[in-house]
């Protein structure tokens, strides 16, 4: 309970008084029934789509439809686009997955395969086989319990009408669209109004209105988009709006990628529907919405305040929608948030590795991908990294490949022919805002975590560092798994001990508050950084007395050594953990040392430069979160965690990576590195010594 004030105080701190009131109040509306109130649940046909159309437009199936055709405004394609000859992507790879959709089977996450049946039963989580009451009021609906609510809400984001739309473009194969209306049609049998998982956030419901609408426009020539559908469509589509706008203050009130999300939804249908009653209300607060946030959480150096790649990507992909369809309709967005996205791609094209698309893992990572229009895997980053350049460059960054196939939705054809712009030259640089910090070798490239948060940080991570060693990610980031999970898996790799760095007292750098807020936050200071050398420190372990310096040194030819200062005034447990990719690997005890067979053969020795510390290695402890890491959320994967405890007031670590044929020979406080046919004498003594000797 102490830990609970002391992490609301903290937030207080941060965020002031009236957002905690404003929190507390939603909370205390829910609990009370106010919101169920504020939000009356009611049938389909108590409000058929005249309630929700201005006067001037007519309501009956066939002028309904006569009137948009005259009116609509304009979307990235105005039917199905033809696919142009010989493309750079595979379009048989989504008539496949149409298939299998067409068969029960979803992709969860953009990874998962689930059977989930057609149409699928919408409120069954299937990784728990748990089914929630689907007559009971949203509010009403816990987001956690023996269910991961993400679980349930990742049909309804209809994802699977991307599939079906690149499918039937490429084959024409009427049963794609005519999916997509039963899929819609049994949605709306069992998801009435206000009733049901599925109505509880706004932003599952703007991420829906956009795959709706995508269908609208896809389908919009096949013979089962009769009237009487797409009237009806635009029905549902009101009423989520409805749904979103009527909440929008709990969006904003987020500080997070709801607000810009569900501002989207906003934005998207005023835009798109103008005959909607609300229709201009909903444009401005949208538009409202998406310039303010992206101003306040896009950071000036490019970075997001969530402190995840992964929403990163997510809420650039609603920006680059929105921005692409202001153009599109004489509404362009303000120079100022071009600029603000210029600045997130200049990030991302420090962060990838050209040649698969990755991304290091940093923060939350939960599956959210906007708008799948390609076939490229989830951690693959180069498709977002395409529409960006293309959206504010007016030319590609990439070759053609797989990520092209995104640009031909949102541009058409004429985007597969664009100049290739040159690359940004990748160096060693920070990004101070949002907390990353790279430091690069030969071919190598490590990537650093200090922050001094602004916002709510996700990930306990403080000097956390991935390092990527001829093009494979040999210490590597542990990812989320799963929000909700049993026991220790209740988002338990946030914690900082699955991250690379050091633990004190087995304890967080912060204090956990909840699955999703830390309080205390860890404020982390860079002490150094140049093309060489990173150091840094963090505050985390003050309340024990702790100071814990990291420094980071980019060797000769790809070798890198990372040196940990811990100093206290009374005994602690200091434990030092690496999280290493799993490939087959042998431990050499007696030197605190593995050697891994990639395509390279790596060595990673750890040490204490004084006292006994124990050495040992965990793949995929059952009864911990030790030794794991999900790229997929909801899938995880044994990885090996090699660590070293010591009981001490103060200590010295080194890590020293390498490869084959690399030696560590530890002599008191000096250290002699025998890398590519040459000896090393390094004094640790202090981390301000040993830069001088290496890099005077």
């Amino acid at each position: 309970m102490l830990n609970k004030l002391r992490a609301l105080f903290s937030l207080y701190k941060r965020f002031g008084l009236c957002w905690l009131l404003f929190r507390f109040a939603y909370a205390l509306r829910m609990r009370l029934g106010i919101l169920r109130w504020q939000f009356p649940v009611y049938e389909w046909n108590d409000r058929p789509l005249k309630v929700w159309l201005k006067p001037d437009a007519p309501s009956a199936p066939e002028e309904y439809l006569a009137w948009r055709r005259q009116r609509a405004p304009k979307f990235f394609f105005d039917a199905i686009p033809s696919l142009p000859n010989n493309p750079s992507w595979n379009p048989q790879l989504a008539v496949d997955e149409a298939e299998k959709i067409l068969a029960g089977e979803l992709r969860y996450f953009e990874h998962t395969p689930c059977q989930i049946g057609f149409p699928p039963d919408w409120h069954l989580d299937p990784r728990t086989n748990v089914r929630v009451d689907a007559t009971k009021h949203w509010s009403q609906i816990p987001d956690y319990g023996a269910y991961d609510i993400k679980f349930i809400w990742e049909a309804s984001r209809f994802s699977q009408v991307y599939t079906l739309m690149r499918a039937y473009a490429f084959n024409k194969d009427e049963r794609y669209p005519a999916a997509f209306w039963t899929l819609v049609e049994d949605w709306m049998r069992n998801n009435p109004p206000q009733r049901g998982p599925n109505w509880k956030c706004g932003q599952e419901t703007s991420l829906r209105l956009l795959a709706w609408t995508f269908g609208l426009y896809a389908f919009s020539d096949a013979p089962s988009s009769t009237p009487t559908r797409r009237a009806l469509l635009t029905q549902l589509i009101a009423a989520q709006t409805e749904r979103v706008h009527r909440n929008i203050d709990f969006a904003v009130s987020t500080r997070g990628n709801h607000a810009m999300s569900e501002g989207f939804g906003l934005w998207l249908a005023g835009t798109l529907f103008p005959e909607l009653k609300r229709a201009e209300t909903y444009r401005a607060i949208g538009r409202e919405i998406l310039e303010r946030e992206a101003a306040t959480h896009i950071f000036a150096d490019g970075a997001y305040s969530m402190y995840s790649l992964n929403y990163h990507r997510f809420i650039l992909h609603v920006y680059f929608l929105a921005m692409r369809l202001g153009e599109l309709n004489d509404a362009r967005f303000s120079d100022a948030l071009y600029q603000s996205i210029s600045r997130s791609l200049d990030f991302f094209a420090q962060l990838i590795q050209p040649e698969s698309g990755e991304m290091p893992v940093y923060g939350s990572n939960d599956g959210a991908l906007v708008c799948p229009l390609d076939s490229c895997d989830f951690t693959d980053y180069r498709p977002t990294l395409q529409m960006g350049w293309r959206l504010v460059h007016g030319k590609s960054l990439f070759d053609a490949g797989a990520w092209d196939e995104s640009l031909f939705w949102l541009w058409g054809e004429s985007a597969l022919r664009s100049e290739r712009d040159a690359a940004p030259r990748q160096m060693s640089q920070g990004f101070p805002d949002g907390g990353v910090h790279i430091l690069r070798g030969q071919s190598s490239v490590a990537f650093i975590r200090c922050a001094d948060y602004r916002e709510r940080p996700s990930h306990a991570d403080q000097l956390h560092v991935d390092l990527w060693m001829r093009g494979q990610n040999i210490a590597v980031d542990a990812g989320t798994y799963l929000y909700n999970g049993q026991g220790l898996w209740q988002n338990g790799l946030a914690r900082t001990s699955v991250h690379n760095t050091v633990t004190v007292d087995d304890a967080d750098q912060m204090l956990w508050f909840s699955r999703f807020t830390w309080g205390e936050w860890a404020r982390g200071r860079v002490l150094k950084h140049d093309e060489h050398v990173w150091q840094g420190e963090h505050n985390g372990y003050a309340r024990f007395g702790v100071k814990h310096i990291r420094l980071v040194i980019s060797l000769e030819e790809d070798r890198w050594l990372v040196v940990d200062h811990l100093s206290g005034d009374r005994l602690h447990r200091f434990s030092l953990q690496w999280l290493l990719n799993d490939f087959p690997y042998s431990v050499v005890p007696e030197e605190n040392a593995i050697r891994l067979k990639g395509e390279s053969d790596f060595y990673v020795r750890m040490g204490l430069l004084e006292g006994d510390a124990k050495f040992s290695l965990v793949r995929g402890d059952e009864r911990s979160t030790r030794g794991w890491r999900s790229r997929h959320y909801g899938q995880k994967e044994p990885a090996l965690s090699v660590r070293l405890d010591a009981d001490r007031a103060e200590a010295v670590f080194w890590t020293f990576f390498g490869f084959d044929g690399d030696s560590v020979l530890p002599s008191g406080q000096n250290l002699e590195l025998k890398i590519a046919n040459r000896s090393i004498c390094l004094s640790i003594v202090s981390s301000g010594e040993l830069m001088k000797q290496i890099y005077p």
